[in-house]
C-alpha cells in the first residue's frame, strides 16, 4: 500500500511523511534527520535538485511497485492453483481437510483461551502457574503446523507431477 501511495505522489510526498514522523519522535538523531530532510525538500522546491533527478526517483518507485504487484500476482496464482487442485481431487479427505483442520485448531485454541480466561477471572490460586504452563502447548501447535507442512509438501509434489 505504501508503495502504491509513493508511486502516485512521489519523492516529495515521501520526504514530507518521513519528516513529520521523525518530528514526533524527537531525540537528537531524529532531529538531525528531520533537518536533513527539510534541506532536501527545500532543495527540491528551489530546484537545486533537478526535476529529472526527482522524476528518476519517482520512476524507481513505480518500478518497485510493479515488482511488488508481480510478486503478489504470482503468490495468488499459486494459492489459487492449490485450492483448485484440492477441490477437484477425487479423494474426499483431500477436498475437505483444510476446513476440518481449521475448525479443529480453532476449537482447540478457543478451549485453551477460554480456560485461561476462566482461571484468571475466577481468581484461581494457581493462575500464574497455569498461564506459565501455556508453554507446554507448544507441542500441540507444532503438531498442527507439522500436519500443514506435510500437506504443503504433498500438494507441491502433485502440482509438479501434473505439469
Amino acid at each position: 500500500m505504501l508503495m502504491k501511495l509513493l508511486s502516485q505522489f512521489g519523492l516529495p510526498f515521501l520526504i514530507k511523511m518521513v519528516r513529520s514522523g521523525l518530528e514526533k519522535i524527537g531525540g537528537d538523531t531524529a532531529l538531525k534527520a528531520t533537518e536533513a530532510l527539510s534541506e532536501v525538500s527545500a532543495d527540491i522546491e528551489k530546484q537545486k535538485i533537478s526535476n529529472a533527478a526527482v522524476s528518476e526517483a519517482n520512476r524507481h518507485l513505480e518500478k518497485m511497485q510493479e515488482l511488488e504487484n508481480e510478486l503478489d500476482n504470482n503468490t495468488l496464482s499459486q494459492i489459487h492453483q492449490t485450492i483448485r487442485q484440492e477441490l477437484n481431487a477425487e479423494d474426499r479427505f483431500v477436498r475437505f481437510w483444510r476446513p476440518a483442520f481449521g475448525y479443529s485448531v480453532a476449537l482447540a485454541w478457543l478451549l485453551m483461551i477460554g480456560t485461561v480466561c476462566y482461571v484468571v477471572l475466577s481468581s484461581y490460586p494457581n493462575a500464574e502457574t497455569i498461564i506459565n504452563a501455556l508453554v507446554e502447548t507448544t507441542s500441540l501447535w507444532s503438531v498442527a503446523l507439522g500436519v500443514l507442512g506435510i500437506q504443503v509438501v504433498k500438494s507441491t509434489q502433485e502440482k509438479s507431477n501434473k505439469k
